[in-house]
């Protein structure tokens, strides 16, 4: 059996990410650094005071620490990382645009009223349950160890939980739709003969590649070599004599420079003395 650090680090990288952003983010709340309101979701907020960042914060707050929470966080371990080692296995910017393009769905559904909440995390939390559902129609799932379904039923499950429990549905109904747009677009529409269309972006590659996580096959973008280089400068050796680090780069630069300047002969090698010559005649 694996201890906690070791199953920590087997996480996939963006589904560790999220879960230990959203326990961070419950965990500030209660030594009072921060008051949630200040990052919930408001457009009157981002438009008129340009508080920007609420369009981020508020997928992070999975509200303060209860079951509801707990459930939640369980859900990222483990129907994120099922979908992060599965279908998008080494597809780490294809992972991450899934992500943003259900931000984004529900950035633009909770401009109409009726269906705005301060806070989207479980929203986004139950999209990943959805597209998981999807890829693994026919898993056998238990609920509890009470009820076994199968895997395309699991997001109604959780919902009729929410509704037992006396939660909002709203939150956990429009991330299932986001999630069923995801999919409409990435698998149902391609396979009816319709054009994908929706690739992954090329700044999502390039920020995954900045971000030296994970992998992704066939990416068009070179992963940033110096990504996760925690410190570059310059080493003392023991005796004193000072040298500087450099990448591979700069030392293939160097390489050649030194190889050309061997090749080269010198023009004052072996040279006792340079200056005017006299015959002997005078």
């Amino acid at each position: 059996m694996s201890t906690p650090a070791q199953y920590y680090e087997s996480l996939p990288p963006v589904s560790k990410f999220y879960g230990v952003a959203c326990l961070m983010t419950t965990s500030a709340l209660y030594l009072g650094l921060y008051d949630p309101w200040n990052i919930a979701l408001s457009y009157e907020d981002v438009f008129k005071r340009f508080q920007v960042w609420r369009l981020v914060t508020n997928f992070f707050f999975l509200g303060p620490f209860s079951p509801s929470f707990a459930i939640r966080l369980i859900m990222i371990a483990r129907y994120g990382v099922l979908l992060e080692r599965g279908p998008f296995d080494k597809r780490t910017a294809d992972y991450v645009w899934m992500l943003i393009f259900g931000a984004l769905s529900l950035l633009v559904m909770a401009a109409i009223p009726f269906l705005w909440t301060p806070f989207m995390a479980d929203s986004l939390v139950f999209m990943i349950v959805y597209v998981w559902s999807r890829e693994f129609p026919n898993a056998q799932i238990s609920i509890y160890g009470i009820v076994t379904l199968k895997g395309f039923y699991l997001p109604w499950a959780f919902l009729a939980l929410d509704l037992i429990f006396g939660s909002h549905l709203m939150p956990d109904i429009i991330g299932m739709v986001a999630g069923h747009l995801y999919y409409f677009l990435t698998v149902l529409h391609p396979l009816a003969g319709g054009k994908y269309v929706f690739k992954t972006p090329l700044w999502v590659h390039k920020l995954v590649a900045y971000w030296g996580k994970g992998i992704q096959v066939n990416s068009p973008v070179q992963r940033d070599p110096s990504a996760g280089v925690a410190f570059r400068g310059r080493s003392f050796r023991l005796n004193g004599n000072r040298t500087q680090t450099s990448t591979p780069s700069e030392q293939d630069q160097q390489a050649q420079a030194n190889s050309s300047a061997a090749s080269q002969p010198s023009s004052g090698g072996g040279v006792a003395f340079r200056g005017k010559s006299y015959r002997l005649s005078g």
